[in-house]
């Protein structure tokens, strides 16, 4: 137990490097490509490669189950079974793959052309960025297995090089698209591509030189075709609702609000892929470990798993999201010169709701875990797609863009709750448990920072200066440190921190 926990901090540390290289390098050329693009062209990319997502579902239920699958086969040691899993995921990938071509090829093409709210004198280069949108799908749909394979092995420090690669296309690109002679927006789409095609790549190359068992070979194992695709078609659900929730959001602020909200939708994206990296990096390190732990039969430890990941999930997110809330106007104004209309107010409203859904990551692994899914998914993704009609009725009653984040807050904290109920029945998870080491101390501790970090706006105001919002910034953070250490953390957790920490010193 000692090891595995230590590898989970090893594999967050090397995916913490990753986010780090991620977020800056995402941030600071969102600003340089939203003013080289314009707010036009921004909402154009952002809605046309929103329709690509809304097909990506099947992919989505697919990559859970390959996930999953493939490290619950490494926690029963079963190389054997191991190269079955990951050559029968392959091959569904790629009939994927094909699916998401046909309905992009006729469904979706129509819908853009067709549908969409868009400048008709660009719909030429629209349909060239849209069927470079496909053409990158199809690819990351194909290379799913290989990717899925390096995070099952936890090999976390792949991730972090790669980034180093990430980082320095990310900064070519921005190069290039100021000194490009062609088309701004047709520009950026190809080389976006490029990049794409060329991480995808490395993680196929890596993949097959280091694992023997991602040697492709057909196989003509009935029964593991049969296990997949069933878990996989109840997952399905989940995913639409997902998709739904998100790019479905998009389009219909497209339809009734115009390019330029989606330009905001854009923006909003941008800083929750940063936000959210803080959070997916620490669950990505985990939930290798909650799989093995359910596969060896160990529940106790997959309970603990559960309960600390959920916690610590909500810590890592509000120590981020605090300061972010409390600047968020001139955060946008110091990164993007000239944010689009409610970028702000979409902003604000999507940390919120981040925060909340950060708790439930470690309880949907814990779910899809068991295998048993059928109901899980038909309630939650259920509940999920309510985000679709309770945002376009609302969009058309109030004519207001930010009412989609109120029905999702909403929702959010009726799923956290549902999921509560089913891992109950799932795995025989305490939901006292859970009220008592997460639930209450997340609570308490949240309370106590909102009350002081009001008392510090009614004392101190937003900031008016790159100096000021360091010095607010670095003030929130520590408060809200010391009173998640204080306030959220047990007796034992804290022992446990100050040990790794003095163990850090001394070495």
């Amino acid at each position: 137990m000692a090891s595995n926990n230590s590898r989970i901090a090893k594999n967050t540390l090397f995916l913490y490097v990753r986010m780090f290289l991620n977020m800056g390098l995402s941030l600071y050329t969102s600003r340089i490509v939203l003013g080289a693009l314009g707010i036009e062209n921004f909402g154009i990319y952002s809605v046309v490669g929103g329709v690509i997502t809304l097909f990506s579902f099947f992919n989505s239920a697919m990559s859970s189950a390959t996930q999953r699958f493939l490290a619950i086969t490494i926690g029963e040691k079963d190389s054997a079974k191991l190269h079955k899993v990951f050559n029968v995921s392959l091959l569904v990938h790629i009939g994927i793959a094909a699916i998401v071509l046909l309905f992009a090829e006729t469904l979706g093409l129509w819908f853009v052309n067709e549908k969409l709210n868009l400048p008709s004198d660009r719909m030429g280069v629209v349909n060239i960025v849209y069927q470079l949108s496909v053409l990158a799908s199809i690819i990351g749909i194909i290379q799913v297995p290989y990717h899925a394979m390096i995070i099952a092995h936890e090999r976390m420090n792949v991730f972090a090089g790669i980034s180093i690669l990430e980082a320095l296309l990310r900064i070519s690109i921005v190069f290039l698209l100021y000194h490009s002679m062609f088309d701004k927006l047709v520009s950026f789409a190809v080389m976006i591509f490029v990049m794409n095609f060329i991480l995808s790549a490395i993680y196929v190359l890596y993949s097959r030189k280091q694992f023997p068992e991602s040697n492709i070979e057909i196989q003509r194992d009935k029964s593991l075709y049969k296990n997949m695709m069933s878990y996989s078609s109840w997952n399905l659900i989940g995913n639409i609702a997902a998709v739904a929730k998100g790019q479905g959001a998009n389009v219909l602020l497209n339809i009734f609000f115009g390019t330029t909200v989606n330009a905001a939708y854009g923006v909003m994206l941008q800083v929750q892929v940063a936000v959210q990296s803080f959070v997916s990096n620490f669950q990505m390190a985990i939930n290798p470990q909650i799989y093995k732990s359910y596969a060896a039969e160990d529940l106790k430890r997959m309970h603990n798993l559960v309960l600390q990941g959920s916690k610590f999930s909500f810590f890592l997110m509000a120590l981020i999201i605090a300061p972010l809330l409390y600047s968020i106007d001139y955060i946008l104004v110091w990164w993007l010169d000239n944010p689009p209309p409610y970028a702000g107010v979409f902003v604000f409203f999507s940390l919120v709701n981040i925060l909340l859904e950060s708790i439930s990551g470690p309880l949907i692994t814990g779910a899809l875990a068991s295998g048993r899914i059928k109901w899980y998914q038909i309630a939650l993704g259920g509940t999920m797609m309510l985000n679709l009609p309770l945002s376009y009725l609302l969009f058309y009653w109030t004519g207001e863009p930010i009412t989609f984040l109120y029905v999702a807050i909403v929702l959010s904290i009726i799923m956290l709750f549902l999921r509560l109920l089913f891992l109950n029945k799932l795995i025989r998870f305490s939901i006292s448990l859970f009220l008592k080491r997460v639930m209450i101390p997340v609570t308490l501790a949240t309370l106590c920072s909102v009350v002081g970090i009001t008392y510090l706006y009614l004392n101190h105001g937003i900031p008016t200066d790159f100096f000021d919002l360091v010095k607010t910034s670095t003030m929130i953070l520590i408060y809200v440190l010391i009173v998640f250490f204080f306030v959220g953390c047990s007796k034992l957790e804290r022992k446990m921190i100050y040990s790794f920490i003095s163990k850090k010193i001394t070495k």
